[in-house]
C-alpha cells in the first residue's frame, strides 16, 4: 500500500516520556524548569507543528498540558521503540493521520521548525526522516509513517531488537541536519537533553538568558 506523502494536517506528534530517569532519581520530565514542568516546554515547541499531540509515558504519569497519555502496548519497558509503537497504534486507530513526529520529553529546546524540515526532506510517504546535529543522529526526533506499526511490532517480538538505528536501517530513511543555536549562555545543541543534575542546571541557565 502506498503511503501518502506527509502533509502538515496529517501529522500527529508524540512526546516520549516513558524512560526511567535513573540518573535523576525522579520523573525528570515533570521537574520544574523555569517554573514549569520540563515536558511543558517540549509541548510548547511541538504542539504548533502538529495536528494532534500525545505523550507516551508510564501509566501513573501525571497529565500535563491536558494531553492524552499513551502507555506502551508491550510489557517490560522495551525502550523508545516501544513508545514509538504505542504512538503509531494510537494515531492509526483515529484514522485521520498518516505520519507521526516524535520528540524526547527531556529535550526542552527542540527546533520550532523540526517537523517542517523533516517533511521537506521526505521524497515520499514511506521514508522515515530523522533529525541530526553536530554529526550525531537523534532517532527519537523523527517523522514516522503510521504504516510501520505492524513491522515494528513484529521486530520488537525479538528481545534483541531494541536499537532504534537497527530498525531504521530496515526502511528507507533520510537524515536532516540542524545547526547549533547561538545563545547568550553559549552555543546550544537544539537536541540538548537533560540526563543529569548538571544538565538540568545548564538547561535552566539557557532558559534564563
Amino acid at each position: 500500500m502506498t503511503i501518502e506523502t506527509p502533509r502538515p494536517e496529517n501529522i500527529a506528534g508524540l512526546i516520549l516520556a516513558g524512560g526511567r530517569s535513573s540518573r535523576m532519581g525522579c520523573d525528570k520530565t515533570a521537574m520544574a524548569l523555569s517554573g514549569r514542568p520540563m515536558i511543558a516546554h517540549v509541548a510548547d515547541r511541538l504542539m504548533p507543528q502538529v495536528a494532534a499531540l500525545a505523550v507516551n509515558a508510564l501509566p501513573d504519569f501525571a497529565q500535563h498540558q491536558n494531553l492524552p497519555v499513551v502507555a506502551d502496548t508491550l510489557e517490560n519497558h522495551q525502550g523508545p521503540l516501544a513508545g514509538i509503537l504505542a504512538g503509531l497504534r494510537h494515531f492509526s486507530a483515529k484514522g485521520i493521520h498518516t505520519h507521526m513526529a516524535s520528540a524526547a520529553g527531556d529535550g526542552p529546546f527542540l527546533p520550532r521548525d523540526l517537523v517542517a524540515r523533516l517533511v521537506a526532506a521526505c521524497p515520499n510517504g514511506e521514508t522515515i526522516a530523522i533529525a541530526a546535529s553536530e554529526g550525531h543522529m537523534h532517532p527519537v526526533y523523527a517523522l514516522w509513517p503510521l504504516g510501520l506499526a505492524d513491522d515494528l511490532e513484529q521486530w520488537l517480538k525479538d528481545p534483541g531488537n531494541r536499537r532504534v538505528k537497527a530498525f531504521l536501517a530496515r526502511h528507507p530513511n533520510v537524515t536532516v541536519s540542524f545547526e547549533p543555536e547561538d545563545t547568550p549562555a553559549g552555543s546550544r545543541d537544539p537536541f540538548f537533553n537533560v540526563n543529569t543534575p548538571e544538565d538540568f542546571t545548564l538547561a535552566q541557565t539557557f532558559l534564563e538568558q
